[in-house]
């Protein structure tokens, strides 16, 4: 008799044991779980040639961490770095570095380079021109040239457009193309890669720059000199249009400011959805560009 009773008590006391172990496992995996769980809010603004990347990253970020507040807006480069700076959103979206935007301190800001933009001249399909030379361009830009007849297309008047003053965009084009004593030509402004690819597809006989990622059938890019605006000659620079695209914070990030970089800095970023969307990877380019705009090799 105490042997069965010596029996039940041990089984009891294994069936215990068992109870509490599963208990802690599961405990420390809802604990590991909860961890990975990103929460809280951060407000990303600024390039709106970087802005679909970051709002894609966003959207895959927010499916395994669904506690995570995370907003993504447009507004121009020089928007984001001076919201950024003042402390009015966490992240600042910009085609440009800090040094390059008048009224910003870098020694404030943490520049945290997340992919490569290529940027090309675009026209209306109209005009009857596929190539010209880097100082043909520049003098459309600065108004020197101003009907296409002048370059073997359509004779029709030259409509340039423009991105407005404080766009990343328009800073990188006219740093790779026009040189320091020029003025552009007075044209219409527009404030977003967006509106340009609309305005110049309607718009007969006009051009204007984007971001690869923008370029559509509806447009004619143009090759310069004969080199296609693509990223195996960005990575070289034989494509001299193109810039970083930063995500700039206030001192080092933390918590989930510094999660969400992290993640556009990932491989499952890095190594799919920046090329899916238009973009190049950093670490594909066989230069590196300067806060002066100086290229050399790696």
């Amino acid at each position: 008799m105490k042997f069965g009773k010596r029996i039940a008590m041990a089984l009891t006391v294994v069936g215990l044991s068992g109870i509490f172990l599963a208990a802690c496992g599961s405990n420390s995996k809802d604990s590991s779980s909860s961890s990975n769980d990103a929460s809280g809010k951060v407000t990303a603004v600024g390039s709106t040639a970087l802005q679909p990347l970051v709002e894609k990253a966003s959207s895959q970020f927010k499916t395994d961490n669904p506690k995570a507040n995370l907003t993504v807006q447009g507004g121009g480069s020089g928007t984001g770095l001076s919201q950024v700076q003042s402390g009015a959103v966490q992240i600042g979206n910009s085609d440009i570095f800090a040094e390059q935007q008048e009224g910003i301190h870098p020694d404030k800001l943490v520049d945290h380079k997340v992919a490569v933009v290529g940027m090309a001249p675009v026209v209306n399909k109209d005009v009857g021109v596929k190539n010209v030379t880097m100082d043909q361009l520049r003098q459309i830009f600065t108004g020197k040239i101003t009907n296409w007849k002048q370059l073997g297309g359509k004779n029709e008047k030259i409509s340039v457009i423009n991105r407005a003053k404080g766009s990343g965009t328009r800073a990188t084009f006219e740093n790779a193309v026009l040189q320091q004593d020029d003025k552009p030509v007075e044209a219409q402004e527009q404030d977003s890669n967006g509106t340009v690819q609309k305005v110049v597809a309607q718009t007969p006989g006009s051009i204007s720059y984007l971001a690869f990622a923008y370029v559509n059938k509806d447009l004619q890019e143009l090759s310069i000199d004969h080199v296609q605006p693509n990223y195996k000659n960005v990575s070289t620079n034989k494509w001299k249009i193109w810039s970083y695209e930063h995500m700039y914070t206030k001192g080092q990030p933390k918590g989930l400011t510094k999660k969400f970089i992290n993640y556009v800095l990932s491989d499952s970023v890095q190594k799919s959805l920046v090329s899916k969307l238009g973009y190049y990877s950093i670490n594909g380019m066989k230069v590196k560009m300067g806060s002066d705009g100086q290229v050399e090799s790696k």
